[in-house]
């Protein structure tokens, strides 16, 4: 029930909607797991292993440091996040109890639990989340959280050892979804300060989460052992107390095939990243179920660079566009169980996809043609590229290796192969090292940037992506009026107004300006054994959850 609005803060009970400014919410206890594992019933930890083959090795294991989607469920079973979000989006307690928000959504103030301890021994208190959040904000440490994400706060003070008041310099809707992203995993404030690579994570960076990663093989695998002291799930967990399982490791296998053979053969109880060629396989098998979950954020599109030429003519963007059957393209690499994209916010995350904009461009070789012809590029050379002035019309690719899933590189060739064939445009996709995709981003020597964004806020991707000198805006489009709605839409906490927001936004980057080509929405695909339960996907980024709650009967 809202209190009479004269209070200072306004209040809701647990289960209900916090949105900044605006409400409240009020946790529950740990009596569940405290219950649980006194009982020694479910929760306590029966044992078992689980091999579990990843497409995409973390290039961190820092949940601070992390970008990479794939590498969340390695993350989550580390760290612990403040918040947890429900089914239905709602925030839930996790490490925080309990908070309030001021009624001009400028001051958050947080009631911690008081028996969560990290994996070295030190306790988690006030202190260590005002550690971590300073952290997060320190120079040079994670510059895209510290311009974005944390863009509005401006101080963490604590009130009592397990208090804590949070002041931000103006309101952000995004700020609890921001401690609910892996972004916000609580790191032992000891360990940030003695990690012999606090870039990279390892070993040595431990959190309070319900396993513990005790080795790492560069290449090869990860291995995590159950947390025997972990007795503070979320409480929309499957239950409470310790991990079901003794120990997980998780193989990097980037090659699907070497995946899909790992799981039919024995090899491993799970894989992630299943490949479309052989999804009607492992379906038709009676001892492996297949799972997929629609992940929330950006579509993965193509980000046209408007800096130069070509892409700083809108016709060549739009030609670009109209030159792909992105239909064909999809099915041809993925066999139809890839689910096309129409906006740079994907429909998996639908409270605020504009779906008007579905069938309002592409596959229409004809007007690509002749909106090259009316921009100039008009002539062939020999091998039936278009040129202008003597100069071929080529469009370049930088990707990093580490990024590179779900078949990109292959959806590139197919792509390539289209544009060509239908207008003439050399497109040139290359897969490199970190270095060298940076080399190329800081010299503006790319046409086109792929990226797609996990975050479980859509207004967080469009946030690093879109405004004005925003951490990848690779495309460096630069308009007043697209940054202000951005700005309005982070500012507030009224999902309504935000919805009308970003359809605005959706309309001048996709339909006004055709900044981008929208391909797919990412998606997870999971296979595993009959003898494995418990899998599950976070209810609103659509990610596979950690392995908190999997049982293994081998």
């Amino acid at each position: 029930m809202l209190e009479p609005p004269e209070e200072k803060y306004v209040k809701v009970q647990l289960g209900v909607l916090a949105l900044a400014g605006t409400l409240t919410l009020a946790a529950c206890g740990a009596d569940t797991g405290a219950q649980n594992a006194a009982a020694g019933g479910e929760g306590g930890g029966e044992g078992g292993s689980l091999v579990w083959a990843v497409e995409t090795q973390p290039i961190t294991f820092n949940p601070q440091q992390w970008g990479q989607n794939k590498a969340r469920l390695l993350v989550h079973n580390q760290f612990d996040a403040l918040i947890a979000r429900g089914k239905d989006g709602e925030f839930l307690p996790w490490l925080a109890k309990s908070w309030e928000v001021s009624k001009d959504g400028l001051t958050y103030t947080f009631e911690l639990r008081e028996d969560v301890t990290f994996h070295d021994g030190e306790k988690f208190d006030a202190a260590s989340v005002k550690a971590n959040l300073d952290q997060l904000v320190s120079p040079g440490y994670n510059a895209a959280v510290a311009a974005i994400q944390l863009r509005d706060f401006s101080s963490a003070e604590v009130t009592g050892p397990y208090s804590l008041k949070v002041t931000l310099k103006a309101p952000d809707g995004l700020f609890l979804d921001f401690l609910a992203s892996p972004y916000a995993g609580q790191v032992s404030p000891k360990s940030l300060k003695n990690a012999k690579d606090l870039k990279a994570g390892g070993p040595d960076l431990v959190g309070t989460g319900p396993f513990i990663l005790d080795r790492f093989t560069p290449g090869q695998e990860a291995h995590y052992k159950r947390n025997p002291k972990y007795n503070w799930a979320p409480p929309n967990a499957g239950h409470q107390g310790p991990a079901h399982l003794a120990e997980i490791t998780y193989r990097f296998l980037p090659e699907a095939a070497v995946r899909v053979g790992a799981l039919t053969s024995g090899q491993v109880q799970v894989i992630e990243g299943v490949p479309a060629t052989e999804l009607g396989l492992l379906k038709s098998d009676p001892k492996v179920k297949v799972e997929t979950s629609l992940n929330s954020g950006s579509a993965f599109s193509y980000y046209f660079n408007v800096s130069h030429p070509p892409f700083d003519d809108k016709r060549v963007r739009e030609a670009f566009r109209d030159a792909v059957d992105v239909d064909t393209v999809l099915n041809s690499v993925y066999q139809g169980t890839a689910k096309r994209a129409w906006s740079v916010i994907g429909q998996g995350s639908p409270q605020f996809y504009d779906a008007s904009l579905e069938n309002t461009f592409g596959n229409n070789a004809q007007r690509a043609n002749k909106l090259l012809d009316e921009a100039g590029w008009d002539k062939r050379d020999a091998e039936g590229f278009r040129v202008k002035d003597g100069k071929r019309l080529t469009v370049r690719s930088v990707e990093s290796a580490p990024y590179v899933r779900d078949r990109r590189d292959i959806l590139a060739q197919a792509v390539q192969a289209a544009v060509k064939q239908s207008v003439g445009i050399d497109f040139q996709p290359k897969v490199v090292d970190q270095g060298t995709q940076l080399k190329a981003l800081q010299e503006d020597q790319y046409e086109v940037f792929q990226n797609s964004r996990g975050d479980t806020d859509a207004g967080a991707a469009l946030n690093l992506i879109l405004p004005k000198g925003a951490a990848i805006n690779r495309t460096h489009f630069e308009n007043a009026e697209l940054d202000k709605l951005l700005a309005d839409a982070s500012a507030s906490s009224d999902l309504t107004r935000r919805k009308e927001l970003y359809a605005k936004v959706q309309k001048i980057v996709v339909t006004d300006e055709a900044l981008l080509l929208p391909l797919y929405v990412p998606a997870d695909q999971v296979a595993y054994g009959a003898e494995v339960t418990g899998i599950t996907f976070e209810p609103v980024s659509g990610t596979p959850n950690s392995a908190y709650d999997i049982r293994t009967g081998t």
